[in-house]
């Protein structure tokens, strides 16, 4: 997952070379975004996770993304065929994250929120890596690629030591019609409310928080490099420490409900959504403070909500539905990653993450609403 935002975390070094507008910016993440919707729906339409051996399938997509993330280095980075490697390097995570959901889901046994939220943990550290190499890289760009390639190719070699669980399922053929499940169960419908609310904002804060942080740091501090030093650091640590959240909050969900759990760590971050422009150009202590409660809270419940349509679904239709909820969900963040640049340009970066707590807060509805139906019995061992 290091490569997700590899091209991301390099953003501050690239701008000091050459010049990026915000459209192209936003690309770096947004390509990725929707090359991973294309290959989930291709995925699921050819029932790929099913058909092939998955470590097999874990280890060429690996592969193939590292080897797309790779060319950038070769590449003109101001040019918008950049985009090509980024839409690559997505549609490969596609038989990487959900696979891994599955993989993992094969050993649950009433600890699924846990078991999900573990690999969710995973994910947030290999999201959060390309900002730590790139701290240690310096201004170096390069380094960070190479690095997050290697990564993968790490990954590669390594998911050959996994074995399925004993609670392996086959999942029917993809067909269009299955999808209509999703809106006609009520219960599926109101548990996609809230993942869509969750992912509203967690990749366009993913993507920006470097940026808010390097811009407020740079205010006031006298020393530009150790401005820069500081905001990439912290960036890591922001994303990074979402890794604990997705494990603590996994073991909440098991024991207190998927509904309550979710709508808590959605509160917090909308929370912080809110309140975190209102710090920008204040100390790097209270903007850190603010930063890291977001990070924990803001990708906490992200598992859950798989967790959750997993129990919801019929057996047979559990992987199309996981695949329907992880494409509407990354669509959708291709519309909030976009908009951050023109938020920062017309609020500022004193409101510019406002418009973000929509999401959460209308997910803490639908979870809430959810927690009140008699479906939800069959979330978290009946704890709803």
């Amino acid at each position: 997952m290091a490569l997700w935002f590899s091209a991301t975390a390099i953003l501050p070094a690239l701008r000091q070379e050459i010049v990026l507008s915000g459209f192209q910016a936003s690309l770096f993440t947004s390509a990725v975004q929707l090359g991973f919707v294309v290959g989930s729906l291709t995925s699921a339409a050819l029932g790929l996770a099913d058909r092939l051996e998955p470590r097999r399938f874990f280890m060429i997509s690996a592969l193939v993304a590292a080897a797309a993330n790779s060319s950038l280095l070769w590449m003109d980075m101001a040019s918008l065929w950049v985009v090509v490697p980024r839409l690559i390097t997505g549609a490969c995570m596609a038989g990487i994250y959900p696979l891994g959901m599955k993989m993992a889901a094969s050993w649950a046994k009433n600890d699924m929120g846990l078991l999900v939220g573990l690999l969710v943990g995973a994910l947030t550290l290999g999201s959060a890596s390309p900002h730590l190499f790139n701290a240690l890289g310096g201004l170096d760009w390069r380094i960070t690629l190479i690095l997050a390639s290697g990564s993968a190719l790490l990954a590669a070699l390594l998911i050959n030591g996994f074995r399925q669980g004993p609670g392996q399922t086959r999942s029917v053929n993809f067909h269009a019609s299955h999808l209509t499940l999703a809106w006609r169960d009520k219960a599926l419908r109101l548990a996609n409310f809230g993942y869509l609310g969750h992912m509203w904002e967690l990749y366009a804060m993913w993507a920006w928080i470097g940026l808010f942080l390097q811009a407020s740091f740079t205010l006031t501090m006298a020393d530009s490099a150790q401005a820069s030093a500081l905001a990439k650091l912290g960036t890591f640590a922001t994303v990074a420490v979402g890794a604990l959240g997705a494990l603590a909050w996994g073991q909440l969900a098991d024991r207190w409900g998927r509904a309550r759990s979710t709508s808590l760590a959605m509160a917090i971050s909308g929370g912080c959504a809110l309140t975190i422009g209102f710090a920008f150009g204040a100390s790097a202590e209270l903007v850190l403070v603010i930063a890291l409660i977001w990070g924990v809270t803001v990708v906490a419940d992200s598992a859950q909500f798989s967790a959750a349509i997993a129990e919801l679904s019929p057996p047979a239709h559990i992987g199309t539905m996981l695949t329907l909820q992880t494409a509407l969900g990354f669509l959708l963040t291709l519309v909030t990653i976009h908009l951050m640049p023109g938020l920062v340009a017309l609020l500022g970066w004193r409101f510019a993450f406002v418009p973000l707590a929509i999401g959460p807060f209308f997910g803490v509805w639908a979870m809430m609403t959810l927690r009140r139906r008699p479906e939800a019995a069959k979330m978290a061992g009946g704890r709803g």
